[in-house]
């Protein structure tokens, strides 16, 4: 089975950020539109989970933090 590569918020967020000034920018054929505005909406889909994700964590350590205190 290959390794699948974690993608970053970042990288996604760049990707987000390209896809959208390519549509601004009028540079995307309407065969490729459908397949970006998906590709679009599950990158961020994969930044909201990431978002969420990070907020627990530091939720936790916070609440760690004052548990010590």
């Amino acid at each position: 089975m290959a390794k699948r590569v974690q993608m970053t918020y970042d990288e996604a967020a760049g990707q987000i950020e390209s896809i959208l000034a390519r549509l601004r920018d009028e540079q995307m054929s309407v065969d490729e539109l459908a397949t970006e505005v998906k590709r679009a909406t599950e990158l961020i889909a994969f930044c909201r989970e990431r978002l969420r994700k990070t907020e627990e964590q530091i939720d936790k350590i916070i609440d760690t933090d004052r548990k010590q205190s």
